[in-house]
């Protein structure tokens, strides 16, 4: 059983890293990166450092590798945040190095292809934290959802648990990163109905594990991010969600069916389900087809949850993930889910 441990946190006045471990589109979309930078230096007092990699498109596997290492490494630098998601950063965890990392432990941020390192760190038991990458959480236009800002407060700078609740209004529609005007206006959004239980009628505390479904699709393909042991999860609570490639149903529920015949859904004790992506720019998304999107998605799980876990406690339409408001997950960090309450708390 690895032993995971929560790294110590920041405080306002002290140093972040901000890399790019998958995608460098800083460089190709200074407008949100700049925004979020400069929110990470007034909102939360912390000074943002950047490494070679972090606005450089094509960089190498290794070049973002050696951005990784020289992060954790640097005794001045208290966390780490990842710019933004991608496609590739399957191919940078095998040039990490484990014990580096283990013995210089830090609070690591990001989503979407980060799920890639948030299970590496898992692995080497250090707890990080799903959510809140600088272009897309930081760099919001208008102004960071107030749900967002303050979970990501309470992950950088406490170690208490934290209540998570559901939005009142959200988003999933994006701007045009390259205009400005995108970033002069709230973005508009649709009112919210709440979280949906399965088999709430008890309460569960486990680890984490999980991310982004397409990634954990591909970390299964690869023989990566998942304990040979599979009781190590345990009682565990997993969490999924998906992202603005919107994968089908069918996709949805092959993933998933793969989890199970592996003997790993079954294992957990609860399943948090993100709020489904259902616009994109390649598809965009009426809001009748995009509740159907949603609908489809949620019956997908269910199926296979009913053929290899029927006992599962599952939560659809969590704010994390690929959504606005965004709350943290702590990857590694314990979760209760309280069905007959109808709660969720995390320990930051």
């Amino acid at each position: 059983m690895t032993i995971i441990s929560y790294p110590p946190k920041p405080v306002p006045g002290d140093r972040i890293a901000v890399i790019s471990p998958s995608s460098g589109l800083p460089g190709l979309f200074p407008l949100p990166y700049e925004l979020g930078l400069e929110r990470l230096r007034k909102d939360y007092g912390l000074e943002p450092v950047e490494y070679p990699a972090t606005r450089t498109m094509g960089s190498t596997p290794r070049q973002r590798a050696d951005d990784i290492h020289a992060a954790f490494a640097d005794p001045d630098i208290k966390a780490v945040m990842a710019s933004i998601g991608g496609d590739d950063q399957i191919t940078v965890v095998p040039l990490l190095d484990r014990e580096l990392i283990r013995a210089h432990p830090k609070p690591f941020f990001g989503m979407s292809d980060n799920t890639n390192l948030l299970a590496f760190l898992r692995e080497t038991g250090i707890v990080g934290y799903h959510g809140a990458s600088v272009m897309v959480e930081l760099g919001r236009p208008g102004a960071m959802h107030p749900r967002t800002a303050d979970s990501l407060r309470a992950a950088l700078f406490t170690s208490d648990e934290y209540e998570l609740r559901p939005a009142e209004r959200w988003r999933d529609v994006d701007g045009d990163w390259a205009d400005p005007a995108t970033f002069a206006e709230e973005p508009e959004t649709r009112p919210g109905n709440g979280w949906t239980w399965v088999n709430a009628d008890r309460v569960v505390e486990g680890r984490t594990w999980g991310g982004c479904l397409e990634i954990v699709g591909w970390l299964l393909m690869a023989g990566r991010g998942v304990a040979s042991d599979l009781s190590e999860y345990d009682g565990g609570v997993l969490f999924l969600e998906t992202s603005e490639e919107m994968p089908s149903a069918k996709e949805v529920f092959w993933t998933l069916r793969n989890m199970g015949e592996r003997g790993l859904l079954g294992r957990f004790s609860a399943l948090l389900m993100g709020r489904a992506k259902t616009w994109s720019f390649d598809r965009p998304h009426t809001p009748e087809e995009a509740a159907a999107y949603a609908s489809e998605q949620r019956e997908a799980v269910l199926r296979a949850v009913r053929a290899y876990a029927p006992d599962l406690l599952v939560v659809f339409d969590v704010d994390l993930g690929h959504t606005d408001p965004q709350l943290v997950i702590p990857y590694g960090g314990l979760v209760r889910v309280d069905g007959p309450a109808r709660r969720i708390t995390v320990t930051y």
